[in-house]
This record gives structure tokens, C-alpha cells and sequence, in this order.
């Protein structure tokens, strides 16, 4: 709108005097700016105002004085004489008269036909006749705009174009828009405001005299304009005149632009807007402009990011202008980059001189770095975000900003990295070879005052490891690594091709960083102090791991262990994403060679010295006690590193064994010297800050240590560490603990006389953390075996069975090795034989090999079961892990041996594996064997209860009573232990005992079947079946059982079927009992009389359960016995011997039963004569046989009677 550049438009000083009616800032102002003001000033003095006040009451006066002496005044006051209401009434007729001829204007209402122009008609008419004469020609023109559908037109009219009567057209516009505004909406007039000449101007008048609209006529301008401004004429005129009007009220321009923003329209209007703010303090750090267009392309808004871009997009397509607003913006930006340069410099150094001495290079100015990288990023985003062409005079500006050296400040480091990235990104900047030289010097700067920077910039992440990072990927190719990095440095999404990264490459890998320059380089580098995840940015760690990846290391011959250990010592939380893969890609550098032909180039592992140094405050390994001078962060990385590398050690046997490779294992004695469960405790509670650690470390532990993560295990250690613990010492007094190791030694030498004096010694210990109560761990289990003395009280073996618990939840590998020495029979203690912990995991089964007193102590018993549960699961993992070490070697060894051979089948392999499973299953099954001979009752205890030992394993059949030793400490007699059997320290053993098994044969059912196919006491079955809940699994092998050769296991699957009817009377457990008797009348027609009398004497009352479980078995029942009778009957009547008469027997039952139904008699008198045992044991086979089929017929009569 260049047409209205000669006018007068209203000042900003003005139009803030008109927001606030400030009198006092009006009469200041000049007669031109005033006589702008005078439609509102004069409505504002003539009409009867809202406000009744003396104060306004006294600025009317000075208003009127204001006004009284400018001559134009009056035709203002003329034109408010008129009756607006009719004249609202005339132009609502030609509007509907306009709408009916479709827009045509050949017939006015408002104006008849005119005899002369309009500039003449409108210069010789009155007030009435100007106010129709313009109305007329506005409302012409807004229906054209409402007819246009959006397209821009430009009206010509000789009313708002005459220069002569421009004032008085203003005086008239403001003046009916005031009078009518359901008629002439602002918003509305200021759009058709815009299609005519001096429309900007107009506008600008309308809006001071109505200074209450500025944001609604705005508003409305920026929602109907064009989402391109620089793309029309109309757009452009639209531009302007928002433009006029935020330089008329510029405290409103920020808010305008966002406007612009939120409606995402007229891009160009909001630069200009941000190209005209002036803030009121100057801003040294980074410009208006800078802020306001990578706020666009950076944020987050895509919709934004978009739309701006489009329109840097299509200003690029339109022939350089200077009026145009995108090179306005350009030319801004061009003059901040050259005013923060150090210098006016050019790009060609002299051959043969020093960089460093040339005067063209000289430092960025520190006040200036921040500015300068705000910048750079605006012209990254520029280019790879909204597409824009760099002029060749923009890119010898950049080029000579990103090659100066900023001060050695963190912002100082990160101007260079902004620099060297944006090279990498926009590698065309750099065309001629010049500036591939001025590159080329200011990349070897950066090499040589790298260490410089970081240690004067006091920053961790310095762009040399950015530097080394990219030499890495360029030498391995990976030119898609790199482009994320440029990216995520730059904080943008940039598309780079890597085609384009080709001469940064062949710069890079054979005249800056050669692959061994690199590796040489990145050990030289100081590690990172303190790393943790809050430092941000690219760190020699991942230099190093990337080069560990490449294996340029082993390449090159290059040892990184030293590098890499100082880092994991260097280490703090929260832990650093890198460090896990960085030590895996360690490992496998460490195990698995560069090449085939090389074996021998393999990173060395860290030593076990080293590993020790870490954990030397723990020096007594679980069990050590002391201050550490390395992080639990270093030591649980350290701890990742062992388990990582022995397990990765195991998955590769294979291939080290084909290249006869075998590297060295850490040691056990180094592993007993870690603290591993007290570490993992640790961990635990710093699992935010750890990341993916402590799930690691648990998966290694699950594997190679199983008997660290069994679950009752970490059930008492949340009954050690939850809250009711917690609470009891926050609230009991937890005074420091007195008493040394020395006098808890001596307390225990006298544990009987002197237990009162040992119990309140270990009060104040239950107290104690675990960690403080590590340093007690060798005084308590070297005197257990004291414990085993009669007399001991109860709660003082509980006492030390609690405080053993909190023991294990930091040191359990020792304390198991302790407590098994300390519990060794008197013989093997006066022998000073010691077992070491590969002892016990070799053979597991020396846990049970202890004192036997143990087995009546349920205290102690139920930690020797705890011991026994842990060992026996590190066996497996033990013998699982020499498996695996060895097979690989010795099967490579075999193969080699063999060559030459044909027909050699993997046998040897198979045949390990075989033996291995064997082992373990007999060891197993020793186990449980011994467990549960120890559930059998002593001789002693059998003559307590009367000679019946088979009372004390029916659960709930007989009391069970005390042992002696119970009686000497507890006082009980005989008969109060008879009384009170179900809670004797063996039914507590049983108890405990039975938990255990339960826990093994549902980990592994093959246990369960192994044991039974082995068989054990029959006096047994009633413990085990009622005690051990997962007993029900031996329905599924019993027909197997029944099925054995062995007539032993036969009679022994019946018996144990008996108690499981009984115990589980369910549909499986029918149609196995079907079966059993079913096979039960088979062998009775094969079986010899020898044979017959072993197999049915102790089968025959097993039958009686199967009855009583399940009553359709009666008739199969009766019937079996009815055969086996008749059988029996058949051989006792071949013999001379007069003896009572089966058959008979049974028919005098049968009467009996009969007259007992019958009667009221009960079925307490209905008896058989009784057999005494010597009357037994001297009759024949045939006849035991018969009376026990009489007992058997007798049981189930009982039992079917007592059904009814």
C-alpha cells in the first residue's frame, strides 16, 4: 500500500492519549495529529456521557476548549445533526434492493442519480447528502466483498482517492460507523477497507477514533486473511495495514504476532511485526527475530512448523525484492551474524604460515557465543527444516562464524559442537578449497585444544568425543549413526543424505582421524569424573564404545582394560545408559577375536586384583565389614562385569573351542570374596536410580546362582527388612551393642547356667541392621553346636535362629560354610576337619552329615534345611557350568583324536549329559531319603509311646512324645510329653521336613517319582501323604508303579494308593484303585503260594480304604477277597490239618450281620473269636491268610454298616 505513503498517520503517543483519555497528553498534541482525533473528541464532547463525575465533568471542559478553536469542528458537529435513524432505515432498503438486483447499483435509495462526480457532488452537498453519498459507496463496496468468495479486488472510487477530501471522507466514515454500527460492523468496514486506495489509512483513523477495537478489528483482519501473505496483492495489503496499525499501538504487536501464530496466517506480517519491535531494553544475548523464527521451526507445534516453512519455501520462488518481507528478514539476519564476527576475515590463509599466527584469526568474543550459536541453529533450522537457500554471500558469513574459536566456556563448547555438526549437515557451505582448507585448520584446532576446553570450561562432555565419536562411525561406515547425531546435537529433525557426507569422510579418515590415530587417541583421553546420567551430551564412553564395537582396538593392539576400569571406578548415580553396553561389547571383545585369523587379538580382561581392590572394605567376602573407598555403583558394575563374563564365557565353549581357545575363569576364591547378596540388597532399594541393573544382575543370579535367589529366601528377608522391623527399631531403645566377639564367646562356652547373661547379649543384636550384624557371624554359628547341650531354653535357640536369618540376607554363601563346620559331629570337630565351599557344592549332602541331635533341634533343624535347599541348587548350577566348560574342549580334543576315524557318533556328549542328569537325580533322592528317615521315630522315642513307633507318623493318630532332651530342659515328665505329642520337636521336625519335600517334588515331579519307584518305610505313608500337600502327583505314575517286576514296589504302590484315596478322593484316584484291584486279581492267578502269602498279607487291608473312600469299589472289593478266600480255603482243605473252616466262617458272618441289621444289637458285640499272635505266627501261611481276608471282610462290613 505505497499509495498512502505521503499521509499523516496517528502517532503512537497519540493513540495511547486517546485509549486513556488523557486531557493533559491531547492538548500536547500538534493540530495535524489532533485534527485526525476530532470525530471521537467531538462525539466525546456533545454527547451525555455514562460517567456523571466532577473529575470528567472538568476534562469535557478542557475538551471543549480544546476543541473551540479548530475550524473543522463544525461541519463534524453538522454531520451529528442528522436523524440517523431514518437514514439507517433508507440504507437497509437499498441493501434489500441491492440483494434483489443481485448486486447491481443502478438504483439508489440513498443517492439519486448524479449530475456531476462523485469528489464534486460530495463537495457541494450538505451533512445528510455527504453521509448518504459515502454510505452509499461503503456499502457498495462491502457487498462486493461479501460477492467475492475470498478473491482480492481493488475498487476504484474517487471518493477515497482524492487527496483533497480525504480528512472529510475520515470525518464521515468515523462518524457512521460510530452512529450505525449494527449497520457497519468494524470488522466489516476495515475488510472493505482494505480493497480501496488509501484503505491502510482510513483504517488506521477509524481504529484511533475507536481506540476500544483494536483487538477485535485485528483479530478479524488476520482470521480472513490468507495462510500466504507474500503470495497476493491482497495479502500484502492486508500485511500493511496490520502493520500500520501495530505501529500505531505497538505495546499490542507481540500479542498481534500471536494472533498470526494461532491462526497460522500471514506468516509475512508476524516477521515484519518482529522486524519493527523495538524492545525497551536491549537484549545483548539473542535478537527479537532470532527467538521468534526458531521458535517457529523448532517448537513443538508441527502444524506451525509447516506453515512457516511453506512460506520461506515460496519467497524463494519470487525474484529478490527489497520491499519483500522474507529477504527483509534475511538481510536482518545477515546483519547480526557479520556484527558478531570477530572480524572481517577472509577464507584463504597463506601457504606455509601458522594458523595460529595468521592475523584473520582471531577469537569470538565471549559476550558474543551465545548469540552466535542461536544463530547457527536458526540457519540449521532454516536450511533443513523450511528449505532455504543459502546466497553466496550467507555462506561465506556462516563459514567464517562456525570456523572461529569462541573462549574455552561451557557456551564456548557448545558453539563448536553447534559448528562442527552443522558442517557435517551442510557440507555444501564448503565449495571452494579454500574453504575445505579453513575446515580443515579449524577441525585440527579443535583436535589440539580439545583437553584445553574441558578442563578450562569445567565441562565433563567437550566436543573432542564428539570429534572421535564421528571419526569412528565415518571409519566403520555408518553414515546413519552419524546423521543421528548431527540431529540430536542440533536438538532438530534434519534430512541429511549420507551421498553427501562422502568428502567430510574422505577428510576425516585420511587427513584428520586415521583408525589408529583414533584408537591411540581414545585411550589418551581422561575419563569422566563422577558419571553419572545428569551429564548430558557425547562422553569419551561413547568413543570407547564405539571403537570396542569396530574392535579397532584389537586391531591395532591397542589395551583398553585400564581405560575401562577406571571408568566403572568413576562411576555414581544415577547410573549412565552407556556403562551396560559398554561392558558387554567389552566382554565379547574380551572372549570372541577380531578375525579368524588372528585368535590372539582379544582385549585383556580386568584382573582379579583389581576386582578384589574394589570390594576391599568387604574382605571377608559376605561377611566382610568395612568402609569402601569405591561407590556401590563401581562395585555393582564390577559385580555386572564377573557375571556377564562367566556366563558369556559358558555361551561361547563352542566357538573358543574350535579356535583352541581357552581363556581363564575368575576363580572361586575371588567369587567367595564378593558380597553378592549384600550388593543385590543394595541394589534393590536404588532401582530408580540404578535403571536396568538390578533386573540384570537378578537374571545373572537366577542363573548362575539360584541358591541366592531362592523365594523362601527373600520371604525372610522381607520379614528381616519390611516395616514391622523397621518400627521395632525405630521405636525400641537401640543403644549401640556393648558386648565384643570375645564375650560372646565366652557367654556360649556355658550355655546352660548361663543362658539368661547370653540372652540378654543377643537381645540388643536383634536390633541391629544386617550390615552391623556381620561382625557378631562367626562368634554365633562357631558355637551352635553348643546348642545341642540338654537344657538349652527354647527361646534362646529361636533367638539365634532369628539373628542366623538376618545373616543370610548378606552374606549366606559364608555363613552356610561357617554354620555346616560348626555343626559337624563331635568327632570331625576334635579332627579340626573344615569343609570350603566347593566341597559343599560338589557334595551337598555333607549338610546332612551333622551332628545328630540336629535332627531333634527345630531350630537348628530348619536352618539345616535352608542350607540343604541352597546347596543342592548351587550343585545344579555348578555341575551345569563344568558341563559346559569342559564338554566343548574335551568333545574338540575327542574329535581331534579321532580323526581319521569314521562312525564316531557324538557319544561321548550324550553320555556326559546322561551322567550329569544322574548325579543330580541321586543326589536328590539321597536327600529326601535321609530326610525322611529322619522323620522315623528313635528306638527311645519308640519305648516312650510303648513299643509303637508307627503312632508318631499318624498324623493326629497317637500323641507324640517329648525326647529327652526336652525333658531336661523343659521340665516335661513322660507323661505330659504323651499329652502334649503333636507339638514334640519331632512332629515340628516332621512339619518342617515335609515343607521342604513339597518344595522339591513340585520344582522337579521326577523327584517325587524317584523317590517312590525307591521306595521308604511304609510307616511313612501316613506322614508324607498327610503332610506334604503336592503328594497328589504320584496318582500319575502309580499304574507305572504298579506295572514294575519287583513284587516289592508292587505291594509298596498299593499301600502308598491306599492313603492317597483316602487323602484325595477324587475321580483320578477311582480309576487307579479300579486299577489296582485289577491287578491285584491278576496276580492272584499267577502268583506261587510263597509268593501269594508275601504279596496279599500286607496288600489285603489296603482295601479297606479303597471302600471307605469310595463305596462303588465294594463289589470288586468283596469280590477279590471272596477269590482270594476260595484260593486259600482250596489249599487249606488239601491238608490234613483239622483247622476252622473258612466258608463256614464267612456263613456265620453272614447270620451275625443279618440278626445285627435286624436288632437293635450294635455292631460293637458282633465279633470273631480273636487269633493270638502265637496262634498266627505258628499257623500256616494259607490260614494267616484266610484270618486276614476275615479281618479285611470284617473291616468293610464295619464300614458299610457305619454308612448306613
Amino acid at each position: 500500500m505505497t499509495d498512502s505513503s505521503g499521509l499523516h498517520f496517528v502517532s503512537p503517543y497519540a493513540f495511547a492519549a486517546m485509549q486513556k483519555v488523557d486531557v493533559v497528553r491531547l492538548a500536547a498534541l500538534s493540530d495535524p495529529e489532533l485534527r485526525l482525533l476530532l470525530p471521537c473528541l467531538v462525539r466525546m464532547a456533545l454527547c451525555a456521557p455514562a460517567d456523571q463525575s466532577n473529575a470528567w465533568a472538568q476534562d469535557k471542559k478542557l475538551i471543549l476548549r480544546l476543541l473551540s478553536g479548530v475550524e473543522a469542528v463544525n461541519s463534524i458537529v453538522a454531520l451529528l445533526s442528522v436523524d440517523f435513524h431514518a437514514l439507517e432505515q433508507d440504507a437497509r432498503k437499498e441493501q434489500q434492493l441491492r440483494h434483489k438486483a443481485g448486486g447491481s447499483n443502478s438504483e439508489s435509495i440513498l443517492v439519486s442519480q448524479l449530475q456531476h462526480g462523485l469528489t464534486l457532488e460530495f463537495e457541494h452537498s450538505d451533512p445528510l447528502r455527504r453521509l448518504r453519498l459515502a454510505l452509499s459507496e461503503l456499502l457498495a463496496i462491502m457487498n462486493k466483498v461479501a460477492d467475492s468468495s475470498g478473491e482480492f479486488f481493488l475498487k476504484s472510487s474517487e471518493l477515497f482517492e482524492s487527496p483533497v477530501y480525504l480528512e472529510e471522507v475520515a470525518d464521515v466514515l468515523c462518524i457512521l460507523q460510530a452512529e450505525l454500527p449494527s449497520l457497519l460492523p468494524i470488522v466489516d468496514v476495515a475488510e472493505a477497507l482494505l480493497h480501496v486506495r488509501n484503505g491502510d489509512w482510513f483504517l488506521c483513523l477509524l481504529v484511533a477514533n475507536v481506540p476500544d477495537s483494536f483487538n477485535e478489528v485485528c483479530r478479524g483482519l488476520i482470521k480472513n486473511g490468507e495462510r500466504q501473505d507474500e503470495e497476493s496483492v491482497g495479502g500484502r495489503r492486508r500485511t500493511e495495514a496490520l502493520r500500520q496499525l501495530c505501529q500505531m499501538n505497538p505495546s499490542q504487536a507481540l500479542n498481534i504476532r500471536a494472533m498470526v501464530v494461532q491462526e497460522c496466517h500471514l506468516p509475512g506480517l508476524g516477521v515484519a511485526l518482529t522486524l519493527d519491535y523495538k524492545p525497551d531494553s536491549a537484549d545483548e544475548a539473542v535478537s527479537p527475530l532470532v527467538s521468534y523464527v526458531s521458535g517457529l521451526l523448532l517448537g513443538t507445534n508441527g502444524k506451525v512448523r509447516t506453515w512457516f516453512g511453506m512460506f520461506i519455501r515460496n519467497g524463494q520462488q519470487r525474484k529478490r525484492e527489497s520491499s519483500s518481507v522474507l529477504w527483509q528478514m534475511r538481510r536482518q539476519l545477515l546483519l547480526e551474524l557479520v556484527a558478531i564476527l570477530p572480524r572481517s576475515r577472509g577464507t584463504h590463509v597463506p601457504s606455509g604460515s601458522d594458523p595460529e599466527s595468521c592475523p584473520g584469526y582471531s577469537g569470538l568474543r565471549e559476550e558474543h557465543v551465545v548469540k552466535a550459536s542461536a544463530l547457527l541453529r536458526l540457519y540449521c533450522a532454516l536450511m533443513g527444516i523450511a528449505g532455504l537457500r543459502p546466497t553466496d554471500e550467507e555462506a561465506e558469513q556462516l563459514l567464517q562464524l562456525m570456523t572461529s574459536r569462541p573462549p574455552a566456556t561451557p557456551a564456548g563448547v557448545r558453539f563448536v559442537s553447534l559448528s562442527f555438526c552443522k558442517l557435517l549437515a551442510f557440507p555444501t557451505l564448503v565449495s571452494t578449497p579454500e574453504q575445505e582448507q579453513l575446515m580443515v585448520i579449524w577441525l585440527t584446532w579443535m583436535i589440539k585444544e580439545e583437553e584445553y576446553f574441558e578442563s578450562a570450561a569445567g565441562v565433563s562432555a567437550s566436543f573432542g568425543e564428539m570429534l572421535l565419536l564421528v571419526a569412528m562411525y565415518f571409519h566403520s561406515n555408518q553414515l546413519g549413526a552419524i546423521i543421528e547425531l548431527v540431529c540430536s546435537t542440533l536438538g532438530m529433525k534434519i534430512a541429511i543424505k549420507p551421498s553427501s557426507l562422502n568428502k567430510m569422510k574422505t577428510i576425516f579418515t585420511h587427513e584428520i582421524f586415521t583408525e589408529q590415530v583414533v584408537t591411540a587417541h581414545a585411550v589418551r583421553v581422561a575419563v569422566t569424573n563422577s558419571l553419572s546420567a545428569n551429564i548430558a551430551g557425547f562422553l569419551p564412553i561413547h568413543c570407547i564404545y564405539q571403537l570396542l564395537k569396530s574392535r579397532a582396538f584389537t586391531k591395532h593392539k591397542v589395551s583398553i582394560k585400564d581405560w575401562i576400569f577406571r571408568q566403572l571406578c568413576e562411576t555414581t548415580t544415577p547410573l549412565h545408559t552407556q556403562l551396560l553396553p559398554l561392558i558387554d561389547v567389552y566382554i565379547n571383545s574380551i572372549l570372541t577375536p577380531a578375525s579368524k585369523a588372528n585368535p590372539e587379538a582379544t582385549n585383556q580382561p580386568i584382573t582379579e586384583q583389581e576386582i578384589l581392590n574394589v570390594f576391599q572394605g568387604h574382605a571377608g567376602g559376605d561377611g566382610g565389614k568395612g568402609r569402601c573407598q569405591y561407590s556401590i555403583t563401581t562395585q555393582l558394575l564390577i559385580l555386572y562385569y564377573i557375571l556377564s563374563y562367566e556366563e558369556a564365557l559358558l555361551g561361547n565353549t563352542k566357538t573358543l573351542a574350535l579356535m583352541q581357545k581357552k581363556p581363564k575363569s575368575y576363580s572361586a576364591a575371588l567369587m567367595d570374596q564378593i558380597p553378592i547378596k549384600h550388593l543385590i540388597r543394595q541394589a534393590q532399594g536404588l532401582q530408580q536410580e540404578l535403571g536396568g541393573l538390578h533386573s540384570a544382575l537378578l537374571r545373572l543370579l537366577a542363573t548362575n546362582y539360584p541358591h541366592l535367589c531362592m523365594v523362601e529366601g527373600w520371604i525372610c528377608e522381607e520379614e528381616v527388612t519390611g516395616t514391622l522391623p523397621l518400627l521395632r527399631r525405630m521405636l525400641l531403645p537401640s543403644c549401640s551393642c556393648r558386648y565384643t566377639q570375645a564375650q560372646l564367646h565366652a557367654a556360649f562356652q556355658n550355655v546352660v547356667l548361663s543362658g539368661p547373661a547370653l540372652m540378654r547379649m543377643l537381645e540388643p543384636l536383634t536390633l541391629l541392621s544386617a550390615a552391623d550384624l556381620i561382625p557378631y557371624a562367626e562368634a554365633l554359628t562357631a558355637n551352635m553346636g553348643l546348642l545341642l547341650q540338654p537344657g538349652v531354653a527354647r527361646r534362646l535357640l529361636q533367638t539365634v535362629s532369628k539373628l542366623w536369618m538376618v545373616l543370610n540376607t548378606v552374606m549366606p554363601r559364608r555363613l552356610w560354610v561357617m554354620t555346616v563346620n560348626a555343626l559337624q559331629p563331635s568327632a570331625k570337630l576334635l579332627r579340626q576337619h573344615c569343609y570350603t565351599q566347593n566341597d559343599l557344592l560338589v557334595d551337598p549332602l555333607i549338610v546332612l552329615r551333622c551332628d545328630p541331635r540336629v535332627f531333634r533341634c527345630p531350630p537348628l533343624m530348619d536352618i539345616t534345611l535352608h542350607m540343604l535347599n541352597g546347596y543342592l541348587l548351587a550343585s545344579k548350577a555348578y555341575l551345569n557350568a563344568h558341563l559346559k566348560e569342559t564338554a566343548e574342549f574335551d568333545r574338540q580334543t575327542q574329535t581331534i583324536s579321532n580323526l581319521g576315524l569314521t562312525g564316531q557318533p557324538d557319544t561321548p556328549e550324550v553320555t556326559r549329559e546322561e551322567l550329569k542328569n544322574a548325579l543330580l537325580a541321586a543326589q536328590d533322592s539321597a536327600a529326601v531319603q535321609i530326610l525322611l528317615e529322619v522323620c522315623l521315630p528313635s528306638s527311645q522315642e519308640e519305648q516312650l509311646l510303648g513299643g509303637d513307633g508307627e503312632g508318631l507318623v499318624k498324623s493326629g493318630q497317637s500323641a507324640l512324645d517329648q525326647p529327652m532332651r526336652e525333658q531336661g530342659r523343659g521340665g516335661a515328665t513322660g507323661a505330659q510329653g504323651i499329652e502334649g505329642g503333636l507339638l514334640s520337636d519331632l512332629r515340628e521336625v516332621q512339619c518342617l521336613i515335609c515343607c521342604l519335600l513339597h518344595q522339591m517334588f513340585i520344582a522337579d515331579p521326577n523327584i517325587a517319582k524317584l523317590v517312590h519307584f525307591q521306595g521308604y518305610p511304609q510307616a511313612l505313608l501316613p506322614l508324607t501323604v498327610a503332610g506334604i500337600p503336592s503328594m497328589h502327583i504320584c496318582l500319575d505314575f502309580i499304574p507305572e508303579l504298579l506295572a514294575q517286576p519287583q513284587q516289592e514296589k508292587q505291594i509298596f504302590a498299593i499301600q502308598l494308593l491306599s492313603h492317597l484315596c483316602t487323602q484325595y478322593a477324587l475321580p483320578k484316584s477311582l480309576s487307579v484303585a479300579r486299577l489296582a484291584i485289577s491287578v491285584m486279581g491278576t496276580l492272584l492267578t499267577v502268583l506261587t503260594r510263597p509268593r501269594r502269602f508275601v504279596f496279599f498279607m500286607p496288600t489285603l487291608p489296603c482295601l479297606v480304604p479303597f471302600c471307605r473312600a469310595f463305596p462303588p469299589l465294594y463289589d470288586d472289593v468283596v469280590s477279590l477277597l471272596v477269590q482270594v478266600g476260595q484260593v486259600c480255603a482250596a489249599d487249606v482243605a488239601t491238608k490234613s490239618r483239622d483247622i476252622d473252616p473258612f466258608i463256614a466262617r464267612l456263613q456265620h458272618v453272614k447270620g451275625r450281620l443279618k440278626e445285627s441289621l435286624g436288632s437293635d444289637m450294635g455292631l460293637s458285640k458282633m465279633s470273631l473269636p480273636k487269633r493270638s499272635a502265637e496262634e498266627l505266627g505258628a499257623a500256616d501261611p494259607d490260614v494267616q491268610l484266610c484270618y486276614c481276608i476275615e479281618a479285611a471282610f470284617m473291616d468293610i462290613v464295619e464300614t458299610c454298616i457305619q454308612g448306613f
